[in-house]
């Protein structure tokens, strides 16, 4: 096969698992969708096909300089909200893409494909065992403000226990005739949703958040 037979034929493969994986996050609507998973594995399978071609031993350095790359646009999509930090999967996902790229483009076909499928499965199969440790075992933060008063708090964190969850105090800051308190709290979803149901129906809090 000729040079520039076999480096389309890398490009169209690059091309076409690049687009698989794009599809499944386009699917999910997350940042990083088709047009940019598919222009990043096609991205490093022509770098690395560059830096193998070249002759001036700067193979090493190219590929290395991809990864490096890579990163930089992975930390793009991730950002912090007051929920937690979000896009990190697809931060990993996108540097995982541009591995699959760099294998196509070094001629490891197999090793693309199988890789390719087992991204897929990671991003499908490995959210239903999330789903389902999320049932076992939550983390929540919540916040509660209420009317300063005696053992106002203790109150509640007795109801944490009753509802047999693991809690930690974060914060307790009083503010005038009020008091703040925040709270790390562990547990299984509907032992959470329990305490969240009483704590909803309590008329003494002022303000909760979760």
């Amino acid at each position: 096969m000729h040079l520039w037979e076999t480096i389309t034929m890398k490009l169209v493969i690059a091309l076409l698992l690049g687009g698989l994986l794009g599809v499944e996050r386009e699917y999910r609507d997350k940042t990083a969708g088709l047009r940019t998973l598919t222009l990043i594995c096609l991205g490093s399978c022509l770098f690395m096909q560059v830096s193998l071609l070249l002759t001036t031993g700067t193979t090493d350095r190219i590929a290395s300089t991809i990864v490096t790359g890579i990163g930089f646009i992975g930390a793009g999509v991730i950002f912090k909200s007051e929920k937690g930090v979000n896009g990190i999967t697809t931060a990993a996902t996108i540097w995982a893409t541009a591995a699959v790229g760099m294998a196509v483009g070094g001629g490891f076909y197999l090793a693309a494909v199988i890789s390719s499928f087992l991204i897929l499965v990671v991003l499908n199969g490995f959210m239903k065992i999330e789903h389902w440790i999320g049932k076992v075992n939550k983390e929540r933060m919540y916040t509660v403000i209420g009317t300063l008063e005696p053992g106002l708090f203790e109150k509640y964190e007795q109801l944490l226990t009753s509802c047999h969850l693991k809690w930690i105090e974060e914060k307790r800051v009083r503010h005038g005739d009020e008091i703040h308190c925040i709270w790390r709290v562990h547990g299984s979803r509907s032992n959470q949703e329990k305490f969240v149901n009483l704590m909803i129906a309590d008329q003494a809090i002022k303000s909760f958040d979760y």
